[in-house]
């Protein structure tokens, strides 16, 4: 009889391997829910701290639990000294990301409760991960920016607090909020490969800082979370906005990926991007040259490539695409992109990870073998 063949997705593209409460990613028509808030809402009403509560809890929380929330996660955010150290030494010597790798999994020998799988102290270590990552990767941004460590400070948001540690004083309480909204973005968004590389370890009963550092792990390649940093050395490589058009033009004849267009799930506009882009459009009012600049340049090479592949081959801008000049008006150098991308993602690896744990199935796929089999093994010396 013969042996039916199997059937393989490539990339696990359609297949769906567990249920989750915690996000819905439309991609057909271009919508994206935490817990069944619409991202438009939370990016409106809702700031960083909230969103993390509503991630890890299930449930928007009342005035004095969020207070409450939000004063645990500011306890939180001190780092050992061993970990500043840490940084201290490997900056300039390594990329920001495998920094932030390092010192995650060394922050896991601080944690009295590592090695503790009950839900109460999953619970209050996604908060410590959530506090001291961000601590973490401001630390890091700040040594590679030669401001030296600035300790955080307990009386300022979540955002605030992030860019005070990263340039050594109070930050603009407009940039604050544009970088919360930036958070919450990115908070969350189902099973992307980050996650999934979550899963995947945490599926196996491993802890969840070094379930978090796989996630980070997978978030380094430029495919995820590295394509804001490559978007934005893009419209940098245009220079000026009159460039924009025949550069466009000639990439896409010379079939070169132009970073920031398309999405594995989004068949239409990415909903991240649409609130993003009303950032952009108020910075387009900056004072400071460059910032008006690669800002023009971005809606320029926008609207072309909505009139070239949007419409015809569903390639539409993602959520990368504007992040950078936002970064960049904010600041931070675009090294530390992608680490802060893991900073605001955490909260959603948190939450998936502690879902998942609630009906662990150790993670397994099939792989289809497609080499020889029977071969005749010649021994070394008749070979």
């Amino acid at each position: 009889m013969e042996e039916k063949p199997n059937e393989v997705h490539y990339g696990l593209e359609g297949v769906y391997f567990t249920d989750s409460k915690i996000s819905k990613v439309d991609g057909i028509n271009g919508r994206l829910y935490y817990r069944g808030y619409a991202i438009e809402d939370i990016a409106k009403y809702s700031s960083f701290e909230e969103t993390c509560y509503l991630l890890l809890y299930g449930r928007l929380p009342k005035k004095e639990e969020l207070d409450s929330f939000s004063k645990a996660m500011a306890a939180e955010r001190d780092l050992p000294d061993f970990i500043m150290d840490m940084i201290s030494k490997l900056s300039g010597r390594e990329k920001q990301m495998h920094i932030l790798s390092a010192a995650l999994s060394a922050l896991s020998a601080f944690d009295p409760e590592t090695e503790d799988q009950s839900p109460g102290a999953n619970m209050r270590k996604s908060i410590r991960l959530i506090s001291k990552l961000s601590s973490i990767v401001a630390a890091i941004g700040s040594a590679a920016l030669g401001n030296g460590y600035t300790k955080p400070s307990k009386d300022l948001s979540h955002a605030e607090n992030f860019l005070y540690m990263l340039a050594g004083k109070k930050p603009d309480a407009g940039k604050a909020r544009m970088l919360d909204k930036m958070l919450m973005l990115h908070a969350e968004h189902s099973s992307n490969a980050s996650t999934f590389a979550c899963l995947v370890s945490a599926s196996t009963l491993s802890d969840i800082y070094l379930s978090v550092v796989a996630g980070i792990s997978a978030l380094k390649g430029p495919l995820h979370g590295g394509a804001d940093e490559n978007a934005l050395a893009m419209l940098h490589e245009i220079g000026n906005p009159g460039n924009t058009e025949e550069y466009i033009e000639q990439a896409l004849a010379g079939k070169k990926k132009i970073m920031g267009f398309g999405h594995r799930v989004y068949k239409t506009y990415d909903p991240r991007a649409r609130i993003i882009k009303e950032s952009l459009m108020e910075i387009m009012n900056s004072s400071d040259e460059d910032v008006k600049n690669v800002t023009s340049i971005a809606l320029r090479a926008e609207k072309l490539m909505i009139d070239k592949l949007g419409k015809t081959h569903g390639i539409w801008p993602n959520v990368d695409f504007f992040s950078g000049p936002v970064y960049e008006y904010l600041g931070i150098p675009s090294g530390l992109f992608t680490p802060l991308f893991a900073a605001s993602r955490i909260p959603g690896w948190c939450a998936h990870i502690m879902e998942y744990w609630q009906n662990n199935k150790l993670l397994r796929p099939l792989e289809n073998y497609t080499g020889e089999i029977g071969l005749k093994f010649v021994k070394i010396e008749d070979r």
